[in-house]
């Protein structure tokens, strides 16, 4: 098993915290997309999407960190990160997707740079931006989260999937300094995932390629 990514992009940091939660080995392939290698053609070769994280595995190449963590779901099924209830599937995968899907897109590195490079917007405004949607997003999370059986995480009182995009997101928020106040919920989560030995294993800071 292989996966390629970087330890700063938060859709690999989802594949890591699901591979250690199952307890998966593999070899960690670095692309560091500062530095713009997930656009080169030895990369592209393989996934041309040029975007991280792709895992090979089972003969297969699996790209996006849901699609791939459903996977790893189905073909490997302990510990579980779905519940067993279509109810809670559903949940579970909707809370994931508000921050893949909802969050995540508006202020990845492409979006990042497309907004200084080519509309020149300068560094504060850039960051205001990000903060502006993530913010909002977390904000909805709540609410969310709020509307749920109690628990310690997520959903019930053992890490899923929706835990593993979360945690992601709520390191890069912490990174551009974004208002967490009023998250009490959710950070509850967050505090409750960091004490897990799978999720401190997965954070970019105890990857090989770590950058401070």
């Amino acid at each position: 098993m292989k996966l390629h990514n970087y330890f700063r992009s938060s859709a690999s940091f989802r594949v890591r915290i699901a591979l250690a939660l199952k307890g998966l080995p593999y070899e960690y392939v670095s692309v560091h997309l500062a530095k713009g290698e997930q656009l080169q053609d030895r990369f592209t070769a393989i996934n041309s999407d040029g975007l991280v994280p792709l895992l090979e595995i089972d003969g297969l190449r699996l790209t996006q960190s849901l699609a791939i963590i459903e996977y790893l779901e189905e073909t490997r099924p302990e510990p579980a990160l779905l519940p067993s209830d279509a109810a809670g599937r559903v949940r579970v995968r909707a809370l994931a997707q508000s921050i893949a899907s909802e969050i995540h897109p508006l202020n990845n590195l492409r979006v990042l740079k497309y907004l200084s490079q080519t509309l020149k917007l300068d560094e504060d405004t850039k960051n205001t931006w990000y903060r502006h949607w993530v913010r909002l997003g977390l904000l909805a999370f709540e609410k969310q989260l709020a509307h749920s059986p109690s628990g310690k995480f997520c959903h019930g009182e053992t890490p899923g999937m929706a835990d593993c995009a979360l945690v992601p997101q709520i390191f890069n928020a912490q990174r551009f300094k974004v208002d967490l106040n009023s998250l009490d919920k959710t950070m509850a989560v967050f505090d409750a995932c960091m004490a897990q030995p799978a999720f401190q294993q997965a954070q970019p800071s105890a990857c090989p390629d770590f950058e401070a």
